[in-house]
Parts: C-alpha cells; sequence; structure tokens
C-alpha cells in the first residue's frame, strides 16, 4: 500500500510536467496597441494543432521550443512566429493595406562606419573653407564623411515592406485559387462541411512557397481524400491531420 501511494505521488508531477508544453499569449493590433484581437487563427504548423483567440486575444495551443506557430485573421496580414521559449507572447498583427508612414529620425548614433566614404553617394557637395586656405575646384571631390545617419534604419524598414508585398502577394494567390467557388467545383461539399474543409485544409504561406509553382487543384483533392477518412466528429475538431506525399 505505501509502495503505491510513493509511485502515485511520484507519478503525478511527471504527468503533470508532460502536458505542461503549451505556447501562450496574447495578439494585439499593431497601430492600436492597447486593442486586443479576438478569432485570430493560430496554427502550429510543425503539429498541425489549431485553435483560435478568445474575445480578449488570449490564446493557448500545444506547442514545444523550436515549433513555427502562424497567426491568421481575416484583414489582418498572416504572420509566424519561431518559438525559442515558451514564455508568454505578445503579439502583433498589422492590418492589410496599412500605408506605412514617413520615419522622423528625431537622434542617430554615429558608428564606426561614419568615417568611411559611403558607397551608395552619387555626388560630393562643396564644403567652403574659411581663413586664408585656397578654394577647391567645382570638380574636386571633397572629404570623405559618410553622412548616412539612419541609412541602416531605412534599408532594415525596406526589407521589412519588401517582406510584407511578398507575403500579400502569396495571400491573395491563395485567397485566388483556395476558395468555395474553387473548391466547389471540385469537389461535393457545401454548407457547413465546405467551411470546416476550409479551416482544416487551407495551405500556408510556408507551404505554397516551398512548393513552386504550386499545385492547387492536386493539393486540394489530396486534401479531400485526407477529409474522406475522417469521422464525422473528427471533421469538427480543430486538429489538422497530416497529408501523405
Amino acid at each position: 500500500m505505501h509502495k503505491l501511494i510513493i509511485f502515485l505521488f511520484l507519478a503525478i508531477p511527471f504527468g503533470v510536467f508532460a502536458q505542461s508544453s503549451v505556447s501562450t499569449g496574447t495578439i494585439y493590433d499593431f497601430s492600436k496597441k492597447s486593442n486586443s484581437l479576438p478569432g485570430v487563427t493560430i496554427r502550429n504548423l510543425n503539429s498541425k494543432k489549431i485553435t483560435s483567440a478568445s474575445a480578449s486575444g488570449k490564446f493557448t495551443i500545444a506547442a514545444n521550443t523550436g515549433d513555427l506557430l502562424e497567426f491568421s485573421l481575416v484583414g489582418y496580414i498572416t504572420d509566424t512566429l519561431y518559438l525559442t521559449n515558451l514564455l508568454p507572447k505578445t503579439i502583433y498583427m498589422v492590418e492589410r493595406n496599412t500605408n506605412l508612414g514617413d520615419v522622423n529620425i528625431r537622434g542617430a548614433k554615429i558608428n564606426k562606419e561614419i568615417l568611411s566614404p559611403d558607397p551608395m553617394a552619387e555626388k560630393y557637395t562643396l564644403m567652403g573653407t574659411g581663413g586664408n586656405l585656397e578654394r577647391k575646384k567645382m570638380t574636386d571631390k571633397v572629404g570623405g564623411l559618410s553622412m548616412n545617419l539612419g541609412y541602416n534604419k531605412y534599408r532594415r524598414q525596406q526589407r521589412k515592406e519588401a517582406e510584407f508585398e511578398e507575403r500579400e502577394q502569396y495571400l491573395a494567390e491563395i485567397d485566388r485559387n483556395f476558395n468555395e467557388k474553387s473548391i466547389s467545383n471540385l469537389l461535393k461539399l457545401e454548407g457547413q462541411d465546405l467551411k470546416n474543409f476550409m479551416i482544416l485544409y487551407r495551405p500556408s504561406v510556408l507551404k505554397v512557397q516551398s512548393e513552386r509553382p504550386f499545385k492547387y487543384s492536386y493539393y486540394i483533392v489530396q486534401a479531400y481524400h485526407a477529409w474522406l477518412k475522417l469521422s464525422p466528429a473528427e471533421r469538427k475538431m480543430q486538429d489538422l491531420p497530416a497529408l501523405k506525399n
């Protein structure tokens, strides 16, 4: 009897720890950071788990360190998060077609490259000299200071904008090829079954990027064969079954 009690006492903590591999957090609007976003769909692209954010924007999903989570919501840019740890996360989602405003640089930190010639410069400005120094000709190159304060920040902003534009293009492509009309033309699905099918099997941006050109018709038919193997209850669950190659 005592051995049984000791065994149960030791087994309970391990069971608790085994179930504690989850990622939690809260999702907000990027432009209005105090506004939480309810109804955001969160997918674990590694385990194929899927859940939705609560009315207060909070979410909990089974995950492990190293997993990739995808956040999507109608009207917002779908984004991904690589889990380096399982601490609570704060997620900010950017609204689609949001024009980035001008960046006003109020201060700058001079780095060691400030004294090197700027490879992006196309012109050199003639600098006036005082005293008895002889004035240089207008054709001479003067100085060598690369006053490119904020240039690195500008380049990072450009790369970010390019990433947003590329992701928007993929999302628009998915919307054009994976919708009720295109699926109904291939499959005998309608009503709630069609909606559940689209939620479970909507291809992610990463999948479409990795398989170019992406064959949507083949993917839809392949997903439908996996759908037919599910029970009615499983078709309503939020677990995404893996597709066989």
